[in-house]
């Protein structure tokens, strides 16, 4: 008499378009990285970390809100504070999306000063969310930037106020975005980790500008 036959295998489970996703977001990461390597000199994209680096910008926008400035250009106090606002909520909503999600940073990101728990994730770029908030805020608020280089008597290419938004828009706009490639070059993050934080530093810009903002919270304590 035959023995029975054992059964045969389970059938493996079809690939995840998340799974898909993740494997080509890392392999396109280690390619950019492994690829700019020589191009790019360390020292420069250090440079960009630096400056879109949380620890600088507050202390920084802290310190102009105290200065003289704000008395002179009152619209700047209100470009300020929608600044400080949108930048709380920014720590705010990646920390907790870095908390929930708890992608780990590409294996070759090495020598980085994590300032909070949540740094160990990579998802979503924090950095990138941060400059991008602050290039959309001063683009969506062109008209009030020009008031403010009225108020303070400021051209910054000599073509009067329009031609400097202009170029002041275009600084900042290049600024966000070499800052924002420069987390993959780095090793820090992944690519998906890059867009997601740009894409949601570009909607908390337009809740701040259009909600959240210093007007509202004018409005608030007017009515208190």
């Amino acid at each position: 008499m035959d023995s029975p036959q054992p059964p045969p295998p389970p059938p493996l489970p079809p690939s995840s378009l998340l799974h898909n996703l993740i494997t080509f977001d890392t392999k396109l990461s280690l390619s950019l990285y492994t690829l700019t390597q020589p191009i790019f000199p360390r020292f420069f994209l250090k440079l960009l970390e630096i400056s879109g680096d949380g620890r600088l910008f507050f202390p920084i926008i802290l310190s102009v809100l105290l200065s003289p400035l704000p008395s002179t250009s009152p619209i700047l106090f209100t470009v300020l504070v929608n600044l400080l606002i949108g930048s709380v909520l920014d720590l705010i909503i990646i920390g907790t999306v870095k908390h929930l999600v708890r992608r780990h940073r590409p294996v070759y990101n090495k020598h980085m000063f994590l300032t909070f728990a949540v740094d160990h994730w990579s998802f979503p770029s924090g950095h990138a969310s941060r400059v991008c908030f602050i290039a959309s805020v001063i683009y969506f608020s062109s008209d009030l930037v020009s008031d403010i280089l009225g108020q303070l008597e400021v051209d910054l290419v000599g073509f009067g106020g329009y031609e400097s938004v202009r170029w002041l828009n275009f600084g900042v706009v290049g600024w966000a975005c070499a800052t924002s490639v420069s987390r993959v070059l780095l090793g820090r993050h992944f690519v998906f980790d890059v867009a997601a934080g740009a894409g949601l530093g570009v909607l908390n810009a337009l809740f701040v500008v259009n909600v959240l903002n210093c007007e509202f919270f004018r409005s608030v304590v007017a009515i208190l």
